[in-house]
């Protein structure tokens, strides 16, 4: 099949290396998106008003590929926040800081304390749980604080985001843009990808730490010493205890229904939603007794404020890039003749040079590294997803596989382990500097990069 590369084509490629360039630069690439949607959808359609209303038509295609995702996360937010409010949370996470004995013990503790709250409760509310309850602990188990931060930050905004099992957020964005209709083969391939990656990254970061401890041991004395707060102290209830029961006991069995009933993508997203809306109205009545319906609007208002925070510039970057999928170009361009833009350069690059696995596990790392330069995990996504399709028309691969390793570079980039601007949040709960703690990850992350790229090459 031949392809004819059109104007259009190549004016939506252009906008594409200028939001790659931008993202690289650390600015958001908002602008870009809005005038690449105008000028595409003006040139396409020979129309200025066609093109004004191509930028709606993308922003309403994206809203709704990533509303049930947006929903979720919100309330899982509103919900983790009651369970703050109550002191739940440190009765669900005091049973770990118990078991820390020593620096070793501490540090994996923290990792996948971690990992597990950021699989329910995303990272940001992860962080401020983690950071309250363990951190304490782990450095009075002899763990640095610099030990600690980075133990938050591999197995959370690394591992956990990058997977995202549970909530599907980051799965189910990059399968969109890939051109699945659910994200069970993003989430399938990502399996061997993440283990290598999350194995060689925090066992480096381990052998590295430990390293850093033998040469300085005072550092630990010292931070010791002015580690004021011996003991985190909340006023806890019965309904604390009820609640720190119930909810992990809820979510355990949610998950063990999506693997048994093989509830996928939307499914198993509206049961993760409507478990923590219930825990959420139930605790806030029980809590709060009739102030309580006004008290659950708070909380539900907080969580949607938080998800939309996260989302309004993915859904513009997302109604971009999804021109470049055939199916979502037809609605966005509102032409049934239209076609992915991206899809087409794909073929017509395959028909013009030799493609080979490597290259394109190369290129695919590289983008998702470079665009989630940004300091957003989930910017990346659309991209990442489109190019993986593109190199799909091109040549015989795994589409999956190369999605997922896209997926992996672009958030452990983007979500915050090796850019400064992204490890604000684990430093400033620790202490440490956020310059400091991603020179320390560097080196981890860059191995894990280098060894899942080639294992991805393998699966290709």
């Amino acid at each position: 099949m031949t392809i004819e590369l059109t104007a259009a084509h190549w004016l939506f490629l252009f906008w594409v290396g200028v939001v790659i360039v931008v993202m690289g630069l650390r600015k958001d690439p908002i602008i870009p998106c809005i005038l690449g949607l105008l000028t595409v959808g003006w040139l396409y359609k020979h129309s200025f008003i066609s093109g004004v209303s191509t930028i709606f038509n993308a922003l309403i295609v994206a809203g709704n590929e990533f509303w049930g995702i947006i929903v979720v996360i919100s309330l899982i937010v509103a919900l983790s926040k009651l369970l703050s409010d109550t002191g739940a949370d440190y009765l669900i996470m005091s049973p770990a800081a118990r078991i820390m004995v020593n620096p070793g013990i501490a540090f994996w503790t923290v990792g996948l304390s971690m990992m597990l709250a950021s699989w329910f409760f995303w990272p940001s509310p992860a962080t401020a749980l983690i950071g309250a309850i363990l951190f304490p602990a782990a450095v009075r188990a002899g763990l640095p604080a610099m030990g600690v931060a980075m133990a938050m930050n591999l197995f959370g905004h690394g591992i956990a985001l990058s997977t995202d099992y549970v909530i599907q957020g980051a799965p189910t964005i990059t399968a969109k843009a890939a051109g699945f209709s659910d994200p069970s083969p993003i989430i399938a391939a990502s399996i061997p990808l993440s283990i290598t990656m999350g194995l060689v990254t925090t066992v480096t970061a381990y052998i590295i730490l430990k390293r850093d401890m033998a040469k300085d041991p005072q550092r630990i004395v010292a931070e010791q010493l002015a580690l004021t707060a011996s003991q985190v102290q909340r006023e806890v209830n019965w309904l604390s205890y009820f609640l720190a029961i119930l909810t992990p006991l809820a979510f355990a069995l949610d998950v063990a229904a999506m693997w048994q009933l093989q509830l996928r993508g939307g499914d198993a997203t509206a049961l993760l939603g409507a478990t923590a809306v219930l825990i959420l109205t139930l605790g806030t009545v029980l809590e709060y007794r009739w102030q309580g319906l006004e008290k659950v609007t708070d909380y539900i208002r907080g969580g949607f404020m938080f998800g939309i925070k996260i989302f309004a510039p993915v859904i513009i970057i997302g109604g971009f890039f999804f021109l470049g999928k055939g199916e979502l170009a037809k609605t966005i361009l509102e032409a049934k003749a239209a076609t992915g833009f991206l899809e087409d350069f794909g073929i017509a690059l395959s028909q013009t040079i030799p493609l080979n696995k490597a290259f394109v596990a190369v290129v695919t790392l590289f983008t998702g590294i470079v665009v989630g330069l940004d300091g957003s995990g989930f910017s990346p996504l659309p991209l990442v997803g489109a190019v993986a399709a593109t190199f799909d028309k091109a040549i015989t691969i795994d589409k999956a596989t190369l999605a997922a390793l896209g997926q992996i570079a672009g958030v452990w980039t983007g979500g915050g382990t090796i850019i400064p601007w992204g490890l604000i949040p684990v430093a400033a709960i620790t202490g440490v500097n956020p310059i400091d703690l991603a020179r320390k990850n560097f080196i981890p992350v860059v191995l894990g990069f280098t060894a899942t790229t080639i294992v991805a090459l393998f699966l290709l």
